[in-house]
């Protein structure tokens, strides 16, 4: 009599890229966007021109769009996707916030209302001195939306960060209107800028504020392993010697330099660091130390589709990016908010 065998069960194992294999991926698909957003836009230039146009420049109109106007357009977008997503990715992880995001929480709103403030005043100011004001109107922000929040019962919890930066938005946004009611020629200055828009960026204002996004993203990249930490909680941080005092200021001071630098380029466009952490972590758990590259690289890649959807989609005219950001990012918020931030 023979004893029945019993098969054994196949494992079927999910093939698994690696982390840095996927961020490699991630970076060719945002240089295709890059290409994309280059060749696309309301005037029809031939692809053969637009590669002669970084060989052989010869003035003409179709190397002229190109060069001044579609190349910095796309640069800025690739950078302020870049510099949103990493700072929602550092105040999600920081405070362990899923709603956390420089425009929820009223960072590029205090941001704007130094640059409008400013304008009001002074008129149209230099590059650099906008950029600074910037700078200063996020960290004074952040600064009073965490004061409020911590008074809260319970303190600085999410709830009470996001009511904090909600209050602050719409405080902020009274202001900036009553300012732009009140004087006419600040109103055309920045009007299109408010929206969150890409348009009229030369070179110029990206090599103004390029070296404060990457000082940002230096400091965000070098604080992935502290940010882990903190993610599971300030007692464990604390519990394992971590400095969480100074990986708080450090971060803010990171946040600061990316929102600011954004809306000194951009304006307050929405969303991108909300929705580009949540997509991340669905790949990469808890670990910063990948989450917030692929989130440099995710936030640019999304920002680029934006603005060539902006671009093409009612050719000749444009729709400011920030626009578009919002009709993903406000469903996805309304989502966030009823499954997240219950639990």
């Amino acid at each position: 009599m023979t004893k029945a065998t019993t098969a054994s069960p196949i494992n079927w194992h999910k093939p698994k890229i690696s982390p840095f294999l996927g961020l490699i991926l991630g970076i060719l698909i945002l240089l295709v966007c890059l290409v994309f957003s280059v060749t696309l836009g309301a005037a029809e230039i031939p692809i053969n021109k637009i590669l002669a146009s970084f060989i052989i420049f010869d003035g003409s109109y179709e190397h002229l769009v190109i060069q001044t106007v579609r190349l910095p357009r796309s640069l800025i977008a690739l950078l302020v996707g870049s510099a949103l997503a990493v700072a929602g990715a550092l105040m999600q992880g920081l405070t362990r916030n899923p709603l956390a995001d420089p425009g929820i929480l009223g960072i590029e709103s205090g941001a704007a209302l130094a640059v409008v403030a400013t304008t009001f005043v002074f008129g149209s100011s230099s590059l650099n001195v906008l950029t600074l004001v910037a700078f200063l109107g996020a960290g004074v922000t952040a600064m009073l939306v965490y004061l409020i929040g911590s008074l809260g019962k319970g303190g600085a919890t999410p709830l009470n960060l996001t009511i904090a930066g909600a209050a602050i938005t719409a405080l902020i946004s009274s202001v900036m209107t009553a300012m732009l009611i009140v004087s006419q020629r600040t109103l055309e200055e920045i009007r299109f800028w408010l929206a969150g828009s890409l348009a009229g960026r030369d070179i110029n204002i990206l090599l103004s504020a390029l070296p404060f996004v990457v000082i940002g993203l230096v400091v965000a990249f070098a604080l992935g392993r502290q940010i882990t930490t903190m993610s599971l909680g300030e007692d464990v941080a604390k519990g394992l010697g971590q400095q969480t005092g100074w990986v708080k200021i450090t971060t803010a001071i990171s946040v600061v330099l990316l929102a600011g630098s954004s809306v000194s380029l951009a304006g307050p466009v929405g969303f991108i660091g909300l929705i580009v952490p949540h997509i991340v972590r669905f790949f990469i758990k808890a670990d910063y130390c990948w989450i917030l590259p692929y989130s440099a690289v995710l936030g640019a890649t999304l920002l680029l589709i934006a603005d060539i959807a902006a671009r093409v989609l009612l050719k000749p005219q444009e729709i400011p990016v920030g626009v578009m950001t919002a009709l993903v990012g406000a469903p996805f918020f309304v989502y966030l908010a009823k499954s997240k931030v219950r639990k």
